[in-house]
């Protein structure tokens, strides 16, 4: 009780019912990660940057050193915030770049954790990798391409030695790179392929985005039966009538195991999305049937698989 013999705390439950905003554990937050990507010019920077992009990192490219703080300021752990944070930072920013180091052991000081990405190659390939795209070295000025390199190893040096990961690209392709940033960087070197599998009519033409289209038209068209003509494929009498049709069932495993080694090979190959468009001619009845149960069948295999129904509705 209270000095003027309230409750302090009155009750805002029944007796006996637990306070959940008391005994429900919060949800872990979301660690932020601030990753600082430096190296040679030439060693493949832009192209780590797009591929923490692809992975839904927040990236800045060609960053002043002495906004880090306030760009590490922006991160927060909150559902909808900014938590996996890239600045890419390098000579191009010019004398600001000479304040590098001395930002870096600030942010450390503040209780800034992050970690340090060097790209690197040899002077011979950034030699011809400048000369193939005929691009001058930020450096370079009226000297010779080798001698901008050489100053920028010199300017990196210090840097060089405080990185967490350095990534030699000598011998790498462009996937190959962002393979390497997917798993020694990123950590998602299992990230899954994202699969729409889209029903469509071919009436009002093909999915623009497309990878592979299949025509489903073979199968008898439910349209014509007038117990079935108002609902789609979505609907279970629908889809028993089209999936019972000889053929059907068997149509669907043997493309879904065929296509299996494809989806292997984009998810080799970098490619994080692909769409599969299934049609019939209005896009109600055959191609919705057979999308889901596509769908059904890739996520079985362990894709992960969202459907989409474009025309559903046009009629």
């Amino acid at each position: 009780m209270s000095e003027n013999g309230s409750d302090a705390r009155p009750p805002t439950v029944p007796e006996g019912i637990p306070v959940l905003d008391e005994t429900t554990p919060l949800a872990p937050a979301e660690v932020p990660e601030l990753l600082i990507i430096s190296g040679m010019s030439g060693a493949g920077r832009s192209r780590a940057a797009a591929a923490l992009e692809d992975l839904d990192w927040y990236v800045v490219d060609n960053l002043p050193p002495r906004m880090l703080g306030a760009l590490a300021r922006m991160m927060t752990p909150a559902e909808g915030g900014v938590h996996r944070l890239a600045a890419v930072v390098d000579v191009r920013s010019g004398e600001f770049f000479t304040e590098l180091v001395d930002v870096l052991d600030q942010l450390r000081a503040q209780g800034t954790d992050y970690r340090i990405v060097f790209l690197d190659a040899s002077d011979d390939e950034l030699v011809r990798r400048y000369e193939s795209v005929r691009r001058p070295h930020p450096l370079q000025g009226d000297r010779r391409l080798l001698d901008g390199i050489g100053e920028e190893r010199t300017l990196l040096g210090t840097l060089r030695r405080r990185a967490d990961v350095v990534i030699d690209t000598t011998e790498m392709s462009v996937h190959d790179l962002a393979r390497k940033v997917r798993e020694t960087v990123a950590g998602e070197a299992d990230r899954p392929l994202r699969v729409t599998v889209v029903s469509f009519g071919f009436k009002y033409g093909l999915p623009l985005d497309a990878d592979h289209v299949v025509d489903v038209r073979f199968l008898t068209n439910p349209y014509w039966v007038s117990e079935l003509r108002h609902l789609t494929g979505k609907d279970k009498p629908v889809a028993d009538y089209v999936l019972g049709q000889e053929g059907a069932t068997l149509f669907a495993d043997r493309y879904v195991d065929a296509i299996a080694p494809v989806l292997n090979g984009y998810l080799n190959e970098l490619k994080p999305f692909v769409t599969i468009a299934v049609g019939c001619t209005g896009g109600k009845h055959r191609s919705v049937a057979m999308t889901e149960a596509i769908a059904q069948r890739l996520r079985e295999h362990g894709q992960s698989v969202r459907t989409l129904h474009r025309d559903l509705g046009r009629e």
